[in-house]
């Protein structure tokens, strides 16, 4: 239940960014919850990989570099999908970051509300 919630809110976050950001695309509402599942694919799967090879540079810049990890997995998806289309890497990079601080507020949200284990409240 916490994880479909999750996603539909998720999915009303990306298309809340479109309107903050003119290089992000959504076509609808479909659009933007294949778009939620596909980036969190990516994160799940892909961005670990990104994260392990590009070790030494996330090092060296003291996890700076993981930004950038993030807007290319956010230009990953929108290049897999034609309903969700990111116009650069500056606009992936600030998408990427609104779309973490909305995710960190519906988790804490969704925390609040459902519980630690992610069921309905017993009262």
């Amino acid at each position: 239940m916490k994880m479909i919630a999750r996603w539909l809110l998720l999915s009303a976050a990306l298309m809340l960014l479109t309107q903050w950001d003119s290089g992000i695309e959504v076509r609808n509402y479909g659009s933007a919850m294949l778009a939620a599942a596909v980036i969190g694919l990516l994160n799940a799967f892909v961005r670990p990989l990104l994260i392990l090879l590009t070790l030494p540079v996330t090092v060296l810049t003291l996890g700076l570099f993981l930004f950038v990890i993030n807007a290319l997995t956010f230009q990953m998806a929108s290049s897999l999908l034609a309903g969700f289309q990111v116009h650069g890497f500056w606009q992936a990079l600030l998408g990427s970051v609104l779309y973490s601080l909305c995710s960190i507020v519906i988790d804490a949200a969704l925390e609040r509300s459902f519980g630690p284990r992610g069921g309905l409240p017993l009262i």
